[in-house]
């Protein structure tokens, strides 16, 4: 008797421990600014490093930011490495087959930039016999194959943003496309000094989504549901706004 209570017990108690556990949210190992990047001492700072804090405390979940791979983070979902991805990740027809998605935390237009000087549109007309930059594996690598490739000279990829960024700076790609955000944070430093806006892409809901979700497992709907909470109540209390100020000038969350 004195074994089965010690065995339940146990059990019990594991059983607690493994609940307690805190939810590793996957971020990309890679920088992108102003969503995320190590600081000089190696800590990940940043408006989605942030909003994770802030809608994890919403709904009363203990999470652990969690770097990994770009390439290899919807793998490291669905095999359990990770519980959450808030990576600027697009809620897209595409990786809704594979995972699931919170309510969006926030969704901003897809630009293409390019050297100051150099006058053409985001349009296929516009970038015909130019090579365009594009990081591999996201929704701007599939845009870019689908309206571009007929025109565009070569779609060049990189494993980072920073990456094609470089080369746009250095004369070896003409265009990159990527979130206005992101981009917007490039021009406005030393380096993008260099380039411009040629703006917005035609819209493709198709292929660049419905906005950024938290990626979740398939069946997952415990989780799924208490980060839907928590990412309305930061938006209806003003966690959201607070967030936000010290990064953009006005809100991201989208219509």
């Amino acid at each position: 008797m004195k074994t089965t209570i010690l065995t339940l017990t146990a059990t019990l108690l594991l059983g607690s421990a493994a609940l307690a556990e805190p939810v590793k949210v996957g971020i990309a190992a890679e920088p992108y600014p102003p969503f995320a990047s190590p600081d000089a001492s190696g800590n990940w700072v940043g408006w989605e490093v942030d909003m994770i804090g802030a809608v994890c405390a919403a709904a009363e979940l203990e999470c652990e930011v969690t770097p990994v791979a770009w390439d290899g983070i919807i793998p490291a979902l669905t095999s359990g490495q990770i519980d959450a991805i808030m990576a600027s990740l697009s809620i897209t027809e595409e990786r809704l087959k594979t995972i699931d998605f919170s309510d969006k935390y926030y969704n901003t237009p897809t630009v293409i930039i390019g050297a100051k000087g150099d006058d053409f549109a985001a349009t296929p007309e516009g970038l015909e016999g130019k090579i365009i930059g594009v990081q591999v594996s996201t929704v701007h690598q599939a845009y870019a194959q689908a309206h571009f490739a007929d025109a565009a000279a070569e779609i060049k990829l990189y494993q980072t943003q920073d990456e094609a960024n470089q080369d746009l700076v250095a004369g070896r790609i003409d265009a990159t496309q990527a979130d206005s955000i992101a981009l917007d944070a490039f021009l406005a430093s030393e380096a993008g000094a260099c380039c411009d806006s040629k703006g917005a892409v035609a819209d493709d809901p198709a292929i660049l989504g419905l906005g950024v979700g938290v990626g979740l497992r398939k069946g997952d709907e415990e989780l799924k549901a208490k980060f839907n909470a928590g990412i309305a109540k930061v938006v209806e209390d003003g966690t959201y706004e607070k967030v936000s100020a010290p990064y953009f000038a006005s809100s991201i969350y989208g219509g």
